[in-house]
């Protein structure tokens, strides 16, 4: 499985899809906390760096998902 880069302790999961590869699962709202903290970036900063670089980019079949909580409204 691929990973995502400095976010081993946002891992959360392995998803699991009909007849594709398993990939690992990240926590964004995680994610973000370890920009926060580990690269001192304000939390505006992380969020954009979150979403251009991580979360824009496509590696193939095998790029890990990232996900927040569902809530219902």
């Amino acid at each position: 499985m691929l990973k995502a880069d400095g976010f081993d302790k946002a891992i959360i999961g392995v998803g699991m899809r009909c007849g594709q590869t398993d990939v690992l699962i990240y926590d964004v709202d995680e994610c973000i906390d370890i920009l926060v903290q580990r690269d001192k970036m304000s939390y505006n900063e992380a969020m954009e760096y979150m979403e251009f670089n991580v979360l824009g980019s496509w590696v193939g079949e095998e790029t890990p998902i990232f996900m927040r909580p569902y809530e219902e409204e």
